[in-house]
């Protein structure tokens, strides 16, 4: 039959965009990466990543350590000092740096897929209109100015207040006197007005991020997918969003070098131990886990559809092609086994047979257990140095192998 020339337009369109791709970055936008490349710490592509880490890692842990070491408490043996606080480290040199090189990361991996989406053809041409819809709405949401405005009063709010439980913690530190409400040494407000709004901030913004994924994943999802339950990434050619998930690692690392730094201090001046935190770690790795997994079985609606429809079509192309073939090989008169050899028969039994299966074993949501594997892992990595506080490290060493093998 021949194309109408409303199919031949759509296709046309359709092979445009396969070409030139529309703009889809979560990280190349937004009101703080026009500050950045004003500020000239950032290029138009993510480069001077370098200079961004230090120059960000500066302003939130220089001041701290400079204005600790000028209290005349900074020696003192009665209250926890700057330099043992382990927590304030593992958020300001490990954690943060990291929140700021994910942008590579998650740009990398991420902008490629909304062209696979138009190169296998999970979109179709007559839902173009609306798949470039939902690209133009996440690249709304990412450059508002207002949504940043608003996490920034969040931080300072609810950041605020909930610092102010913290505060009433009798023992003197090196950001706190002690027995009162905000009576924080010099060091301290910088701690509490700048260092810790500035990394809560980043970390919002990265939710905002994800929020703008998994909402562009959901009008995608809406939308009349062209899935092919034979796909031998038995997720109906949609396999690649769950490996997509791997781009979200180092945000769920820095996630755990936040309550390691937590952890690890309670450990190290405290009357704490590992074993009494596994419950809160193990509800921690589960939670990161789902959060960036659990999203995606918004495709489970449409996958389990193909899988039955593939079920159904293979099963009665499996069914005409074995009759035809018990019929001329079984039961067909003078068929002689010899004559097996050298026909494609058999080989296209097994195709078909192999096809049937890949249909069969298909999954209902697009990712696997190496996807929850790596995740769980990335996030549960920075919890490994603490188990030298239960451990020797020949102990910890005999139990990975173990693990491993």
């Amino acid at each position: 039959m021949a194309s109408t020339p409303a199919t031949s337009h759509k296709e046309g369109i359709y092979d445009t965009l396969v070409d030139n791709p529309p703009d889809f970055s979560l990280v190349l936008g937004g009101p703080l990466f026009q500050l950045f490349r004003k500020a000239h710490l950032e290029g138009d592509h993510l480069e001077l990543l370098y200079r961004r880490i230090i120059a960000i890692t500066a302003i939130a842990w220089l001041p701290l350590a400079l204005l600790a070491a000028a209290s005349p408490f900074a020696d003192s043996v009665d209250r926890l000092g700057f330099v043992r606080d382990i927590e304030v480290h593992a958020r300001f040199l490990i954690a943060l740096p990291v929140l700021i090189a994910a942008e590579l990361i998650v740009h990398a991996r991420l902008t490629p897929l909304v062209r696979l989406f138009l190169e296998r053809r999970i979109v179709l041409p007559e839902d173009l209109p609306r798949f470039k819809r939902a690209i133009d709405a996440a690249m709304r949401l990412r450059n508002s100015i207002p949504a940043e405005i608003i996490l920034l009063i969040f931080v300072y709010v609810v950041g605020l207040w909930v610092w102010n439980d913290r505060a009433l913690a009798e023992t003197p530190t090196w950001y706190s006197h002690g027995g009162g409400h905000w009576s924080l040494t010099p060091a301290g407000e910088w701690y509490v007005f700048v260092s810790i709004p500035l990394v809560q901030f980043i970390l919002l913004r990265w939710y905002m991020r994800l929020f703008t994924w998994f909402r562009f994943l959901w009008q995608v999802s809406r939308l009349k997918l062209n899935l092919i339950p034979s796909h031998p990434d038995r997720a109906a050619g949609l396999g690649f969003l769950g490996k997509s998930s791997w781009a979200f690692g180092p945000i769920l690392f820095a996630q755990g070098v936040l309550l390691a730094g937590l952890v690890a201090r309670r450990i190290l001046y405290g009357s704490e131990n590992l074993v009494s935190f596994k419950m809160q770690i193990a509800g921690f790795i589960a939670f990161f886990v789902i959060a960036i997994l659990g999203p995606l079985i918004m495709f489970t609606p449409k996958m389990a559809a193909a899988r039955r429809k593939g079920l159904a079509e293979y099963g009665l192309l499996a069914q005409r092609y074995v009759q035809g073939f018990h019929d001329k090989w079984v039961v067909g008169e003078g068929a002689q086994a010899d004559e097996l050899l050298g026909t494609g028969d058999v080989q296209s039994l097994a195709d078909l047979g192999n096809s049937y299966g890949l249909v069969r074993d298909m999954r209902v949501v697009p990712f696997g257990l190496d996807d929850i594997t790596r995740l769980a892992m990335v996030t549960a990595a920075p919890f490994m140095p603490l188990l030298f506080t239960i451990w020797s490290p020949e102990e910890v060493i005999m139990r990975v192998l173990k693990v491993v093998f």
